[in-house]
């Protein structure tokens, strides 16, 4: 009799699992996805810290800080994200996503101490290095949880929205900027702004003690019942593990090299992932970071004549436009579960470089300000509906589990390898072209992101969408 209860009970049991695959949303999923998130949130918001910070140390403790000094400045945050991404997406397919998940918040302060302790350039340089060497390894790591852990007929749309999360920290850096700008004292002290970095990744990093190793890592090292516990700990103790069960040790043997991840059919992976990432990196970010003086240079803001004055003003302009990258990466992923993601990016890169056009010719031309305001709104809309948002989603669905973080860490260090080239030529551009070859430059790399996703696109990916 005694038997046959504990039979009965264990097949109760048995009847109430959920599969990881097809249940419904829970709050772990939702934990999870906040945790990863923080990393792109942290991206965005110190690229947008970047942009103020240069043109105020122009303006008030730099007076002849030159164009090579402000692209170098810029750049060396997306250098560290590029280092970043590499580095820590390959070390964390042979140590495990977990430790480096913590480390990155802990760089990211580090380097925010040191901007806050000097203004000496040389030191600026390596805090921002610093600070974008952590980022990067949040880049690289955040995707793969996020596509571990969530329910099928989330995944796509939860990778997507941890991307849109950058577009907060853009706004929320940018506005919060803009108010101690107008109404706090504290200009001369520029460098104080940096305590809000700080600030981030301390929240980042106590996010991320209370958390588990990567479910699909763990089954990749053969460690199955650890990745049950995983997935217990994120999930329920009535959750079973999903289709990454089918990824075993013999199966995912991450003892790869980097020559084989740039032949044959992952050389094609490289591309697809890589480039048309690059052209964006480039768009986002020299045009992204510099948005402020940009503004300043088209004379579409109305500040005071002094040069604060119009440089609160064009940060206050920047923050609302930032909005429209929410809207963008809003449209996106409310059709990114039907559509084809290739179609999207490269219809995304199409209408942005439509965008630079109106604003190229408003700026020729003498337009009226809502003209090129305008173009830039089309161009912010549809680079983060497209490939903002897909380029990021790609690396996922097409690399497997053995080489997925140092695939991810790849085509993000290639993205941001576009993004350091944006933003270190930008100023040298702006000052030998203007902001008409600036933006011209940048309208030419949109329209090659465009042919690269479509010829390529449709030979690794097919129609179908499904990661």
């Amino acid at each position: 009799m005694k038997i046959h209860e504990n039979t009965t009970r264990q097949q109760a049991l048995v009847d109430k699992t959920v599969n990881m695959d097809t249940m419904p949303l829970r709050w772990g999923h939702l934990r999870v996805w906040m945790v990863a998130s923080m990393g792109q949130l942290m991206g965005g918001a110190l690229s947008t810290l970047v942009g103020v910070v240069i043109p105020l140390m122009q303006a008030l403790s730099h007076t002849h800080l030159s164009s090579l000094a402000q692209g170098l400045l810029a750049s060396m945050s997306l250098m560290g994200i590029m280092a970043g991404s590499l580095l820590i997406g390959s070390w964390s397919d042979h140590q495990g996503y977990l430790r480096y998940l913590r480390l990155s918040p802990l760089l990211i302060f580090v380097g925010a101490l040191i901007a806050l302790w000097s203004i000496k350039i040389p030191w600026l340089m390596i805090a921002l290095f610093t600070m974008g060497f952590g980022v990067g390894g949040g880049y690289s790591l955040d995707s793969d949880y996020i596509s571990e852990i969530m329910p099928q007929r989330w995944r796509l749309f939860m990778v997507g929205a941890a991307k849109a999360t950058s577009a907060v920290g853009n706004i929320l850096i940018a506005f919060i900027c803009f108010l101690i700008l107008k109404h706090w004292q504290i200009r001369e002290h520029w460098n104080s702004l940096f305590s809000l970095i700080a600030l981030l990744a301390a929240v980042m990093f106590l996010a991320s003690i209370r958390f588990k190793q990567s479910p699909g890592w763990l089954l990749s090292q053969g460690r199955v019942e650890e990745a049950r516990h995983a997935v217990h700990y994120f999930l329920g103790k009535d959750v079973e593990i999903g289709e990454i069960s089918n990824h075993g040790k013999d199966d995912n043997d991450s003892n790869y090299t980097w020559r084989q991840m740039f032949q044959g059919k992952n050389l094609q992976r490289a591309i697809l992932c890589g480039i048309p990432w690059a052209c964006e990196g480039y768009g986002v970010y020299g045009i992204g970071v510099f948005l402020p003086t940009l503004i300043m240079a088209l004379g579409v803001s109305e500040g005071d004549n002094s040069a604060i004055g119009e440089i609160t003003s064009s940060v206050e302009l920047s923050a609302y436009m930032n909005i429209f990258v929410v809207v963008g990466f809003m449209l996106g992923l409310s059709v990114v579960k039907r559509s084809s993601h290739t179609k999207q990016q490269s219809w995304g890169f199409a209408l942005c470089a439509i965008g630079l056009a109106i604003v190229l010719a408003g700026s020729w031309l003498k337009s009226p300000h809502w003209v090129m305001i305008a173009g830039i709104i089309i161009f912010e809309l549809f680079i983060n509906f497209g490939p903002h948002l897909i380029t990021f989603i790609l690396p996922p669905q097409i690399y497997p589990i053995a080489e997925r973080g140092a695939g991810a860490g790849l085509a993000a260090a290639m993205g941001k390898a576009g993004a350091v080239i944006g933003v270190f030529t930008t100023p040298l551009v702006l000052k030998w072209g203007g902001t008409n070859a600036v933006l011209a430059v940048t309208l030419a790399l949109q329209l090659i992101g465009a042919i690269i996703t479509a010829t390529l696109g449709r030979k690794i990916l097919g129609k179908t969408t499904s990661p």
